[in-house]
């Protein structure tokens, strides 16, 4: 069985860290993953005590350049899907530029984004 959003972006904030992945809902696996934990990343921010919208997107850019490696910037033709609001409700409203850093640095090196409303029927491609 294949799944219409096949492709779907899941983040990860907490105080200290920020992590970003592409997950392939068919199979279940991670695709791709950035993350302020990985050293390289990690070396390039002055993150201290806790991470800012700066390094959420860092963490972005890095995911954009990785997808474009493996070919999955389009997500097959049907883009990656990212629910917003269904993740600043769940990280919370203070995360809510964290998310959007994330979500814009894709947009901005090319990678095709399907931004799903509320309403999982509607859709708007950006």
């Amino acid at each position: 069985m294949t799944v219409v959003k096949r492709y779907v972006l899941r983040m990860f904030i907490s105080l200290k860290y920020i992590t970003a992945n592409v997950v392939d809902r068919n199979n279940g696996r991670i695709v791709e993953l950035a993350s302020t934990v990985e050293q390289s990343i990690k070396g390039s921010l002055e993150c201290g005590r806790s991470c800012n919208a700066k390094a959420a997107a860092v963490v972005g850019e890095v995911l954009a350049r990785r997808l474009k490696v493996e070919g999955l910037d389009e997500g097959q033709g049907r883009g990656i899907h990212v629910n917003v609001n269904n993740e600043v409700e769940k990280k919370g409203f203070r995360n809510r530029t964290k998310i959007w850093a994330i979500v814009n640095a894709l947009k901005n090196n090319g990678v095709k984004l399907v931004l799903d409303d509320n309403d999982e029927n509607t859709s708007r491609s950006s």
